[in-house]
């Protein structure tokens, strides 16, 4: 269920700083942040779901999961293809997620 929640937080996160980008970098309509500011509420929430028994670890095993998710983006949303620096630094954060996440710990 973690995974789940830390890819639809991902996704809703990057669309909604996405939607902001839009609106001040490309001259997009102020009316993108309605879906952004929405998108960054259900962000917010998805988080919520991850199963852990401190906020600030699932926060911090979130952030590899949203570099990899920020490449994702990079190559299919705006067609910029990864590079392999990209890719290793990506599987890097991933490892390093995982092991915030799931990591022995004393009872």
């Amino acid at each position: 269920m973690s995974s789940l929640a830390f890819l639809l937080a991902a996704i809703a996160e990057i669309a909604g700083c996405f939607s902001f980008w839009a609106w001040l970098r490309m001259d997009r309509s102020p009316l993108w942040l309605i879906p952004g500011i929405a998108s960054l509420c259900l962000f917010a929430w998805a988080l919520t779901l991850v199963d852990s028994s401190h906020a600030g670890r699932a926060y911090a095993a979130y952030g590899g999961v949203y570099i990899v998710s920020a490449i994702a983006w990079l190559w299919l949303v705006e067609g910029a293809r990864p590079d392999r620096w990209d890719l290793l630094g990506g599987a890097i954060c991933l490892s390093g997620a995982a092991l915030i996440l799931w990591g022995p710990r004393p009872a």
